[in-house]
Order: structure tokens, then C-alpha cells, then sequence
């Protein structure tokens, strides 16, 4: 009997490998395909040794696609086998094999110091976060640019919602790989339907957002092929929330105050839920002013804003309201968007704007953006939900004990505020504190100062990219793995990794016990 159970319990570990694998494979080859735009601008622009290096990489990443893809192969007829399971290890390990694959264009360019160098900015453009160790960014070719700020502005909308867009045509278990990378907003009545929106929503902005920036860099003095290229860089790392940018010297390069107010603009709207979005587009304007999200971005952004440019200006630092608004407001609505545009050095945050000001910052990051948007944080939907849950329980508590109210809040739709949605929106921002103590923590171990440790793991927990100068590429390797961790962690949510962790333990002690 007990034989029985096991080659049971071992047909089912080997069955769920098989539909991990086969799904996994169309996300990889999905994201491999994506390498012929870098490889078409390398050939455009004659830059040869780009060229190789992505057709070498692309190459090694179709034959792993394909090889996952037939491996799995036999389930391909029964999509509906996909369980909730599979679609959170399904999110959570494909974006593991895409930060090795990806890295190899890295490596091969020769600008970056390791192999976990280049994963390390690999996994900091799939999470739309932003901090870099690629060495010498002002003189890497443009192909390589492309693949940094590709891998942000696919990275922002997902993996998963690649695949489901271009790849994937009649899943039945499309819904749980979806929810499997932190979104869950339902556009349209199909979930592949949803995914081709979202993109369509994307794609429409890349083409306004990059138009404008491409005439104002004109405008303010670049080549036009240059300022085409800025344009499109910066935009699709301010959609993203993703901060990257094609110089060391991120949005100061650029000493433009109509450039910082087009890159504002890019990246709150970025920071914006989905299906908020959508419901704009839909002729729905009165959703900007009733949702929860909006109302919770608006609140915080203002109460952050006010007390930095209030406490900077009483130490001298910036009194003059276009200076407050150009390094204040921007930073601080660039970490609460999670974006990480700066135009203030490291060094400035660390010692002109003093611990209040890190604090401000640092409350920001954590907090990030809408849900279902390309923003990271535990999110303001979630802060929104605890709020309304502390008001309400203050108005039962002096309310008459007969009294019946059913409390709601408005997301798209009105919702119901009731126990199991406090309770996860709660556990969320509790996994995101935790992660981001463990990382500060960490950052103390290794010597950084405390104002520093916190304000780099607020960063990294939250997807946002701001530095205070702790990420470099001599960092100590330990630190490096760490942050990828948090990266990782903050921009699946958790629950995907958690799921693939308890799967590999789950295995292991099977296999332990069937010894």
C-alpha cells in the first residue's frame, strides 16, 4: 500500500513537472523572441559585436524555450490541468530562467565585473526597479541600452502577460498564470483578452509618451537620432516605474525642466492601476475621483511632499518654490511611483536632505503605486484597505450595539469590506516589512550606515531604483543576492515564491522519505 502511495505521490510530482515545464518554455520563448529587437537596431546601426552577442544569446534561449516546450509536450491538450498551484510556480520559476538568460547579452558586452553582476540588472529590469552594475553606462552601445530598458517596459506589464498576449491561445488555466505574477484585475470576460488590453494600453502610450519626449529632447539640444533614442529609453523606463536610464546620470543629464514635467507625467500615469485606465478610456471619468487607489496616491503624495519640502526648507537647503518642486516634489513622487528617476546626487540625499528626509523617502518607497499597474510597494490599495478597516472599526465601536452596517470600498467596482480582504492586504504589507527589516538588516551587518542600510532596502522591497550610494558593483556578493531577493520577492508579492518554495521543500522531503 505504501508502494503504491509513493509511485503515486511520485506520478504526480512528475506530471506537475511537466506542466510546469511546458508553460514555462512559451514564457522563454516568448521573451527570447523579444531579442530580435535589439538585433535589428544592432544591424540598423552597425554595431557588430552587440549583434553577435545577442544572436548568440537569442539562440541559446530559443533551444532552451523549445526544449522545455517538448519536454512537456503531452500536456498540451489538457490546458484545464492547470491548478493554482502551477500558475504561482509557473510565474515565480520563469522568471528565475529569464534572469540567467538573459544576462548572457551582459556578460558577452563585457560591462559587467560577473555573471551575478548581470543578474543582478536583469532581475532590476524584469521588477521594474532600477538600480544597475553595469559598468561604464556612458559609453555601453545603444542594442545594449535597447535590451536594458526592453527588459524594463515588458518587465512592467509581466512575463506571464507576454505570453498570454502573443503565445498562448486557448489556455484554459490562463487565469492562474496571470494571478500567479501579483494581477488579478479583469478587464474583459477573457483573461488572454485582458492581457492583449493591457498591452494595447501600453503600446498606445509608448507611441504619444515617446513623441514628446523625442521633440523635447530636440527641443532642448540633442541630435534628433539621439533625442529618439533618449525619448523612447525614458519612456519606456518611466511607464515601467523602472528608473533605468541610458546614462549615469539619469535625468539630471538632461537639465531640462519641460523634460522632468513630460517624465512626471509618464511615470504617475504608470504608477496608475490598469483597469483605472480602462475604465477612463471607457468614458468612465468619475472612477479618477471614487477609487480607493486614487484617493489613497493623492493623500500620501501630498502629506510626503508637504513635510520634505517644509522640513528642507527650514534647514536652507531648497526655498525657492521651482527648486522645491524640481528636487523635492520629484524625487518624492518618483519613489512613491516607484519609479526611481532622481536628478539629486546619492551623496545629496545622504547629506543635505538628513534622516527626516530619508524617512519621508523611505515611507514612500514602501508605500509604491496602484495594484495590477507597473508599479511596485505593497500599494496603495492595500494602505487604503487598512484605513477604511481602522475607521470602520472605530464607527462599531461607539456605534449601538444593534446596529448593522456593511462598510465598502471602491475599486473599479464597489467592494465589500470584509474580514479575508483586511486580513490579506495586512499579511502583504507585513511580508513586505519583514523582507524589508531582514534587508536593512543585512545592509547594518556589512557595515553601511542605518540611514543608508534602510533607505537602499526600502528600494529594493519596493521596486524602486532611488540609491544612496550602497549599490556599486563593489558591494559585497552576499548583499548583491539579497537584493535580488528582495526584488524578486516585492515585485511577485510573495505568493508565487512562497509557492515554489514549498513546492522544492515539499519535493525534497518526499524524496527524503521515500529513501
Amino acid at each position: 500500500m505504501q508502494c503504491g502511495d509513493t509511485m503515486k505521490n511520485n506520478s504526480m510530482i512528475y506530471s506537475d513537472f511537466l506542466i510546469i515545464s511546458y508553460y514555462t518554455g512559451y514564457i522563454v520563448l516568448g521573451t527570447a523572441l523579444l531579442m530580435a529587437i535589439p538585433i535589428t537596431t544592432a544591424l540598423l546601426l552597425q554595431e557588430w559585436n552587440p549583434f553577435l552577442d545577442f544572436v548568440i544569446s537569442m539562440s541559446i534561449s530559443v533551444i532552451m524555450g523549445f526544449a522545455m516546450i517538448f519536454f512537456g509536450w503531452e500536456t498540451r491538450s489538457n490546458a484545464m490541468r492547470v491548478e493554482w498551484k502551477h500558475g504561482f510556480i509557473i510565474a515565480a520559476i520563469s522568471w528565475l530562467v529569464l534572469m540567467l538568460l538573459c544576462s548572457i547579452p551582459y556578460l558577452l558586452s563585457g560591462h559587467v565585473n560577473s555573471f551575478l553582476d548581470a543578474c543582478f540588472d536583469v532581475m532590476s529590469g524584469f521588477t521594474t526597479t532600477g538600480l544597475f552594475l553595469t559598468q561604464d553606462l556612458d559609453h555601453i552601445s545603444v542594442t545594449l541600452n535597447m535590451w536594458r530598458h526592453l527588459l524594463t517596459f515588458v518587465g512592467g506589464q509581466g512575463m506571464v502577460v507576454l505570453a498570454l498576449s502573443f503565445l498562448l491561445k486557448n489556455l484554459g488555466g490562463a487565469y492562474k498564470l496571470y494571478v500567479g505574477e501579483a494581477k488579478d484585475i479583469g478587464l474583459v470576460p477573457n483573461v488572454v483578452g485582458t492581457a492583449r488590453v493591457i498591452w494595447k494600453i501600453s503600446l498606445i502610450y509608448l507611441i504619444v509618451g515617446t513623441l514628446a519626449l523625442w521633440l523635447c529632447g530636440i527641443y532642448i539640444g540633442l541630435a534628433p537620432q539621439s533625442a529618439f533614442f533618449h525619448g523612447l529609453f525614458i519612456f519606456e523606463a518611466a511607464w515601467s516605474t523602472g528608473g533605468f536610464a541610458p546614462n549615469t546620470q539619469n535625468i539630471m543629464y538632461y537639465h531640462s525642466f519641460p523634460y522632468e514635467v513630460i517624465s512626471i507625467i509618464i511615470f504617475v500615469l504608470g504608477s496608475l492601476n490598469f483597469g483605472l485606465h480602462y475604465a477612463v478610456w471607457q468614458g468612465n471619468k468619475k472612477e479618477l475621483f471614487k477609487n480607493i487607489e486614487m484617493q489613497s496616491f493623492v493623500i500620501t503624495s501630498f502629506l510626503i511632499c508637504t513635510f520634505a519640502v517644509v522640513k528642507l526648507a527650514q534647514l536652507g537647503i531648497y526655498t525657492d518654490a521651482v527648486t522645491a518642486f524640481r528636487r523635492v516634489v520629484y524625487n518624492v513622487l518618483s519613489a512613491h511611483t516607484t519609479t526611481g528617476f532622481n536628478n539629486v546626487y546619492a551623496l545629496q540625499f545622504a547629506q543635505e536632505w538628513g534622516d527626516f528626509g530619508i524617512l519621508m523617502m523611505v515611507i514612500a518607497m514602501l508605500i509604491g503605486g496602484s495594484a495590477c499597474s507597473t508599479a511596485g510597494g505593497f500599494k496603495g490599495l492595500r494602505v487604503g484597505i487598512v484605513c477604511k478597516a481602522l475607521v470602520a472599526d472605530i464607527r462599531k465601536l461607539i456605534a449601538p450595539e444593534r446596529a448593522i452596517k456593511v462598510y465598502k470600498y471602491h475599486h473599479i467596482k464597489d467592494c465589500v469590506l470584509d474580514d479575508g480582504t483586511v486580513k490579506n492586504a495586512s499579511l502583504i504589507i507585513f511580508c513586505y516589512v519583514v523582507l524589508f527589516t531582514i534587508t536593512t538588516a543585512l545592509g547594518l551587518f556589512f557595515g553601511y550606515p542605518l540611514a543608508a542600510s534602510a533607505f537602499e532596502a526600502a528600494s529594493v522591497t519596493g521596486n524602486v531604483g532611488l540609491s544612496i550610494g550602497i549599490t556599486t558593483a563593489t558591494m559585497p556578493d552576499l548583499l548583491k543576492v539579497q537584493y535580488i531577493l528582495a526584488m524578486y520577492l516585492g515585485r511577485l508579492e510573495f505568493i508565487s515564491v512562497f509557492a515554489l518554495f514549498a513546492n522544492i521543500i515539499g519535493g525534497l522531503k518526499n524524496y527524503v522519505q521515500n529513501r
